[in-house]
């Protein structure tokens, strides 16, 4: 059990990097959004997932409980994640934020 629970949370650290990356690496405003949204997103879910997993091992009223708040944060998350991230880009949009446009190549 403990294995699975170190390959959910690796797996949550991996999406947690590649967001960073993705924040990093993409030219403006709006592309760095979609990383930023959705890979700490599924990063979050993942991690978090995980420590509900190992909460549970020792299964108990309060154990089950603690698993419970967690599974609710990842709910909340869930939906305001997404909010978020549409309230960023329509912030940018009344701002004139314009976006990153590929410079011609010349052959």
């Amino acid at each position: 059990m403990n294995e699975l629970i170190t390959i959910i949370w690796l797996g949550g650290l991996l999406f947690f990097t590649g967001g960073s990356i993705g924040i990093l690496r993409f030219p403006d405003f709006y592309a760095r959004l979609h990383p930023a949204g959705k890979l700490d997103t599924a990063g979050q879910f993942l991690a978090l997932s995980a420590v509900a997993l190992y909460v549970l091992q020792d299964l108990s009223l309060h154990t089950f409980l603690t698993a419970a708040k967690l599974i609710l944060i990842v709910i909340f998350v869930y939906i305001t994640g997404p909010t978020a991230t549409h309230a960023i880009v329509d912030a940018g949009v009344r701002a004139v934020i314009e976006p990153w446009v590929q410079p011609e190549r010349r052959t």
